[in-house]
């Protein structure tokens, strides 16, 4: 479901490494600060589907997040769970280095890809109540593209900055959530609530350029409420239906405080149209517009949501 978010104040500066800063390797900051930026589209989260943060005094994009995917129980007799997620990342940090007495400024891009999925099982312990425990994997990439001469930049080619240059690195990711799934479907009103913990630790693997390995960790607390009722008007033979959700994220760990937030909420309102009179796929299509907010954060969403 997708969303956008603008953040009011920029704190990613925070979180961008220099070319000239000793002590740890900047290789493995390199690389630990790309896979961290990959650990927000590795699980469901619908407050950061689809997430973008802007320089305010250049109106850029200098990080944006987008996230598609879905969940479903299969059979109510064997209540096997499966979901899926396809992830993108695009991150435009920023590099100093030090040419003769003058600092100049490199522009870098990363973009990420991953592909995650889970399998789990409903426990149903009550009516309408679930225990899902879920095992998590992860696949992803990250492909650097240096934005620069190459003049200036072989002058500083040393083996640390090599994944800066058209670097690439690989990722795999495991790890497990566990839901509790509350689901209520009648005439009068549908009503779901999800409270769900996700943990997945990603790592690189495979060889990279310049020998870079890095790791990060997803690790977050997610409550989630949806109510869906009737408003009295038939659309194709079936009643049009509002939409009243809310949904609010806690990130731990890697996550927590990296944006410049430990917590994101959102409140949304819409309209699901039911089309499962007619033979086609698609059963309900839901459109709904959310406001997003958090710490030094505010932001809007259009989200389209199908279900089969």
């Amino acid at each position: 479901m997708p969303s956008r978010l603008h953040l009011l104040q920029l704190g990613l500066l925070m979180l961008l490494p220099q070319l000239a800063v000793a002590g740890e390797s900047l290789l493995q900051k390199q690389a630990n600060a790309a896979i961290a930026m990959m650990t927000f589209t590795v699980t469901p989260d619908i407050t950061a589907s689809n997430l973008s943060i802007n320089d305010k005094s250049s109106g850029k994009s200098d990080l944006l997040l987008s996230q598609l995917g879905g969940g479903a129980t299969l059979d109510d007799k064997y209540p096997i769970y499966l979901e899926g997620n396809i992830g993108f990342c695009r991150y435009d940090p920023s590099y100093l280095i030090d040419h003769e007495g003058s600092a100049i400024e490199i522009p870098t891009r990363w973009n990420t890809l991953s592909l995650s999925g889970g399998i789990g099982w409903d426990f149903y312990i009550y009516p309408h109540w679930a225990l899902r425990p879920i095992v998590n994997v992860s696949l992803g990439t990250v492909a650097s593209d240096l934005r620069i001469a190459d003049w200036i930049f072989d002058q500083y080619r040393a083996n640390d900055n090599r994944f800066l240059d058209n670097g690439r690195l690989n990722t795999a990711g495991l790890g497990g959530s566990l839901m509790l799934d509350y689901e209520l479907f009648s005439a009068k009103q549908d009503i779901d609530a999800e409270l769900r913990y996700s943990y997945i630790h990603l790592q690189s693997f495979g060889s990279t350029d310049g020998g870079v390995t890095g790791k990060a960790d997803a690790e977050n607390l997610n409550i989630y409420l949806r109510r869906r009722a009737p408003t009295g008007v038939e659309f194709l033979s079936r009643p049009l239906r509002y939409v009243l959700e809310g949904a609010r994220t806690e990130y731990f760990g890697t996550q927590r405080g990296m944006l410049g937030f430990d917590a994101l909420n959102s409140l949304g309102v819409g309209l699901e149209i039911d089309s499962s009179k007619y033979d086609i796929l698609i059963s309900r299509t839901r459109l709904v517009a959310r406001y997003m907010f958090g710490e030094n954060t505010s932001g809007y969403s259009m989200g389209l949501a199908v279900s089969f």
